[in-house]
């Protein structure tokens, strides 16, 4: 397994033997075939999110076979297909959990910062927040759905699109691609900035009706934005796209500092400003269904097990379209 002792620039991710954990009440454990490698891996590793556990195994776009059932555990039989997710445990008893909005749990536990993940051979799962996982699409193509899917679709619901809407979609990488296709095949119109020339050239071919750079305003008004690159300064540019009424979500865990808003140019005629945080089992299972349904397909870069340094590397300079994806088990 790979655990992440330190930022990347000074203490790369490290190869290490552990034994096999063990799963404890309702846990199984899964041997693991791919994970995704997802930017909030990136903001783990080097350090833009508080460590929560030292020398955690990052990871939480997890897909495998159950090869061990805890105490207690029914749920799946040994050697069914699974996939596990960024929100690994919620208390059920806060206000927020009964409430139904359990991504905003008090006491939520996630996948690859508060618990071991997916960069290993083998992986601890709570059941209860394991998902089945359809036939239909190979492991290395659903390893992305599972968080920058899921995580995509939540933003798109936060903006609150109208049918038949226009989204604008700042930044193009892993979450991105996948939303486009799910908002284009529900009739949305799409305009993609980013400022990658391939990432570009791949929203195009998925459907966007108008690529620019990524501080090139539409050329309409949106009614809704989603803000996938971990930018502060995007986010200006972004309210200002938006037509009265519109709504712009943050998608990301991690964003550098906003400037100042200016009330008027940003806000004033009922504009919105959402962020977007974790998501919950509903929403993934939601996403999982609709993207089977609608034909959303990951474009992926595979990555060796032992070249996981390199493929967070690669992510932070944008060196690939689409998302990445470690080839680990068979």
């Amino acid at each position: 397994m790979v655990d992440s002792p330190g930022p990347i620039g000074t203490g790369p991710l490290h190869l290490v033997d552990r034994e096999p954990p063990v799963p404890g009440p309702g846990q199984v454990r899964v041997a693991v075939s791919v994970c995704g490698v997802c930017r909030t891996d990136l903001h783990v590793a080097e350090g833009d999110l508080p460590v929560r556990r030292p020398a955690v195994v990052p990871g939480h776009e997890i897909v495998g076979r159950v090869e061990a059932l805890g105490p207690g555990a029914t749920r799946f039989e040994i050697g069914e297909r699974v996939g596990a997710a960024w929100l690994a445990r919620t208390c059920g008893v806060c206000r927020f959990c009964r409430r139904g909005d359990e991504n905003l749990c008090e006491h939520a536990q996630f996948t690859g910062w508060d618990r071991d993940g997916g960069y290993a051979e083998a992986v601890l799962v709570d059941e209860a927040f394991a998902y089945r996982l359809a036939p239909e699409v190979d492991d290395e193509h659903v390893a992305p759905l599972l968080c920058a899917g899921i995580i995509g679709y939540r933003a798109l619901r936060r903006t609150a699109l109208p049918a038949g809407g226009r989204l604008g979609i700042y930044g193009f990488g892993g979450s991105a691609h996948l939303t486009a296709q799910l908002a284009v095949a529900q009739g949305a119109e799409v305009y993609v900035c980013t400022r990658s020339a391939e990432a570009r050239a791949l929203a195009g071919e998925l459907g966007a009706v108008w690529v620019g750079e990524a501080e090139r305003p539409p050329p309409v008004p949106l009614d809704g934005a989603i803000l996938f690159a971990p930018v502060g300064d995007l986010v200006l540019p972004a309210l200002a796209a938006l037509d009265a009424g519109g709504v712009l979500a943050v998608a990301g865990i991690h964003l550098s500092d906003i400037p100042a808003l200016d009330y008027q140019d940003h806000l004033f005629r009922e504009r919105t400003l959402r962020s977007v945080t974790a998501n919950t089992r509903r929403d993934g299972e939601e996403f999982l269904r609709l993207a089977g349904r609608l034909g959303v397909r990951a474009t992926v870069q595979p990555y060796d097990f032992a070249d996981a340094p390199l493929a967070l590397s690669d992510l932070a300079r944008d060196a690939f379209v689409g998302a990445a994806v470690l080839r680990i088990g068979a």
